[in-house]
């Protein structure tokens, strides 16, 4: 079953969060540690809200750089956007190590949601933004929070 899990690992709070985002639509999965300024989920959760304002609408929550001259440690991409005229959405993620090979892992799948399902997302991303649970999990057609990992 296709599911989003983040789980937050107290950091640098209340400033920087390290997170964990897990993923997968049911064919592939991909696994990603990432370090974020705390307010980047709460920007994020009220463009989710927001979506779709036009067809040709996309929200994006990006870090890292996959470019080698950029020297980030990691790249990481989640990208919403409109695949039909119906509302239909999509659910984009990309992870990369930026590893050169062998130990180089890169992953790129999509899920599919309506977009009901990402205002439950965009509630569930604003009220984990406030940092008072560990882990969030999402499908598309329920979520949770919880306060232990």
């Amino acid at each position: 079953m296709p599911f989003l899990r983040i789980t937050r690992h107290p950091y640098e709070e209340p400033h920087h969060v390290n997170l964990v985002v897990a993923a997968s639509n049911g064919r592939q999965q991909g696994e990603i540690e990432i370090y974020t300024n705390a307010e980047d989920l709460g920007v994020f959760a009220r463009e989710l809200r927001e979506f779709p304002k036009r067809k040709s609408d996309t929200v994006r929550w990006e870090l890292g750089s996959e470019r080698p001259e950029d020297r980030f440690a990691f790249y990481f991409r989640l990208r919403v956007f409109q695949v039909a005229a119906n509302g239909r959405c999509a659910i984009e993620f990309r992870f990369s190590n930026n590893q050169e090979p062998p130990r180089r892992e890169v992953v790129e799948f999509s899920i599919e949601a309506l977009p009901a399902d990402l205002d439950r997302l965009a509630g569930l991303l604003r009220e984990f933004s406030r940092l008072q649970h560990s882990v969030l999990e999402w499908t598309v057609d329920r979520g949770e929070l919880r306060k232990d990992a």
